[in-house]
């Protein structure tokens, strides 16, 4: 069974994922923040996959981008930390990213090595659902790899249900139609959005992100879907961490309390 899939078979509420960016802040930290957020009583990682142009994200997971990749971080090696990350952690791995550097390393050599190295899943906000359909389903259906959408107040009835037809494991429900960052209470417009969500009688959970910084923050989004992305506020974390052994733990269970 797929890890995510038995994430969600087991649990169907306050899921908590955690998003971080590979390589930041230090080249070789990807593997001890994933075996600290495990510890911490995480549900779910995603880890980013750094890019030289990411125009969906606010200031700070672009910086967190930068300094990535100029610490070195390459596809490669990134996958090949996944395959130490998985010696210790059995928590579900997702890979996040924009398409370009997956496209370039090799879209069917990426999704093999990705499977081969233990990852469940994968997030690649800027691949057309129709392309995925009729291209790469069927790839990442033989390797096991789950591929969820992205959803927002924008999107029409009809292309939710498609994108809940397409995806597997969960979707992934962002909160408003701006870019990533860690921002205040949620406005009742937001609300509404995830009431209709809620009402909806899709077949996959939905978590929700963008925004989500703060306790109060995370146990609200519980209410409406299955539990929420964590993203912006843990990058500030670790850029600001003198012990990511202590810090870690401490972020997660205020998010938790």
């Amino acid at each position: 069974m797929n890890r995510i899939e038995g994430l969600f078979k087991a649990k169907r509420k306050n899921v908590l994922s955690v998003f971080y960016t590979a390589g930041f802040p230090s080249l070789h930290d990807t593997v001890l923040i994933a075996q600290q957020l495990e510890k911490s009583g995480v549900d779910l990682i995603e880890i980013g996959i750094p890019f030289s142009d990411p125009i969906a994200d606010g200031p700070t997971i672009q910086q967190s981008n930068k300094v990535a990749l100029g610490n070195g971080m390459t596809v490669k090696l990134l996958l090949e930390q996944v395959r130490e990350i998985r010696k210790t952690v059995s928590l579900p791995i997702i890979l996040m990213g924009y398409l370009n550097p997956v496209l370039q390393y090799g879209l069917e050599k990426f999704c093999t090595e990705a499977s081969a190295s233990g990852v469940d899943g994968l997030i690649l906000p800027d691949m057309p659902m129709e392309e995925y359909a009729s291209e790469y389903k069927s790839l990442m259906d033989s390797l096991n790899l789950y591929c969820t959408f992205l959803i927002s107040p924008t999107t029409s009835e009809s292309r939710i249900r498609n994108i809940d037809e397409v995806s597997s494991g969960f979707i992934y429900a962002v909160s408003s139609s701006s870019t990533t960052g860690a921002k205040s209470d949620f406005t009742n417009e937001q609300t509404t959005y995830f009431n209709k969500l809620k009402s909806l009688p899709l077949k996959n959970p939905f978590l929700i992100g963008f925004g989500i910084s703060t306790h109060d923050a995370f146990s609200t989004a519980c209410q409406y879907g299955s539990g929420a992305i964590v993203g912006s506020a843990f990058i500030n974390l670790l850029r600001e961490s003198k012990d990511l052994t202590v810090d870690i733990p401490a972020f997660v269970q205020s998010l938790r309390m």
